[in-house]
């Protein structure tokens, strides 16, 4: 045999070998990479403040109400360890934990686009559908830190004012601690499930584009307009479709029994959209060039 045919026959047998990266690794990097932003810790900072700034408002104006002769008990069950991160919870759903949700996802794929540090995860190698995995991932993580702050800042702050007192549900019964605590969490559970659905979408709307400040735009706009085509009697067909119109069945933990049928339709439809938006997404991360 001679040394050409030698040569052939090692280079036809020989093929590259393809090291991935492992999973735990990149989750970590990617967390890593999120929680050392300055803008994530400050509007985390803010947001787990909002909480503590209700319930201060709420001391007061209870202390106002007494100090006129009026009973201020219920402004005292308003500020509960019960109602008040519920309270915080339904308020910020509507503009701020969004914000947060889509601020992350524009990051994650269009701020790291533009920034061409995306590249350096193709590089690894990384394959783009566990590129969107991972950035799926960091998002979710986002949104229940999000959550999980104002729940246990609402309820220490609950505590410290009013202590296990004033735990009342709008059917009018007292809950134990513990009740409320699972209550709580229920909601806390519930409201990280539908921000998942809004992170979802921007991650579609940021593989798309290289300017995540557009995903911003397009996904608070986008809730905008869902929660004004909701005031509108006329479009009833159309209000199944869009995630917003559960948003008010979080109050329904507050209630004893525990009506489950708006919060069971608003998880299925915050279900149905992470789907469906991830989809978009990893078809469009599939056959993006670049």
């Amino acid at each position: 045999m001679t040394t050409a045919t030698a040569t052939e026959t090692l280079t036809a047998g020989w093929r590259p070998t393809r090291h991935r990266v492992a999973l735990p690794r990149l989750l970590r990097a990617e967390l890593r990479w999120i929680f050392r932003r300055p803008r994530t810790l400050v509007v985390l900072g803010l947001i787990a403040a909002i909480p503590v700034i209700i319930g201060i408002a709420m001391q007061f104006a209870g202390d106002s109400a007494g100090a006129n002769g009026e009973a201020p008990v219920f402004v005292s069950a308003a500020a509960s360890a019960l109602a008040l991160p519920v309270g915080a919870l339904t308020v910020m759903l509507s503009l701020l934990l969004p914000l947060t949700v889509a601020m992350a996802s524009g990051d994650a794929i269009a701020g790291e686009q533009a920034h061409s540090t995306l590249r350096g995860w193709l590089l690894a190698p990384v394959s783009r559908g566990r590129l969107l995995g991972v950035k799926a991932f960091g998002v979710a993580v986002v949104a229940l830190a999000a959550v999980t702050l104002i729940a246990v800042t609402g309820l220490v702050t609950g505590l410290i004012f009013n202590g296990t007192s004033g735990l009342f549900t709008l059917s009018g019964t007292t809950l134990s601690l513990t009740d409320a605590v699972l209550r709580v969490a229920l909601a806390a559970g519930w409201v990280a499930l539908q921000l998942w659905a809004i992170g979802a979408v921007a991650l579609a709307i940021s593989a798309c584009t290289d300017h995540p400040m557009l995903v911003v735009a397009c996904t608070l706009g986008g809730l905008i307009v869902s929660q004004v085509l909701l005031l509108f009697s006329a479009l009833d067909w159309l209000h199944p479709f869009l995630l917003p119109d559960s948003w008010m069945a979080i109050t329904d933990v507050l209630r004893d029994p525990i009506a489950f049928d708006g919060m069971f339709e608003g998880a299925a439809r915050a279900a149905c959209y992470i789907v469906i938006a991830l989809s978009l997404g990893y078809a469009r991360v599939l056959t993006r060039d670049g």
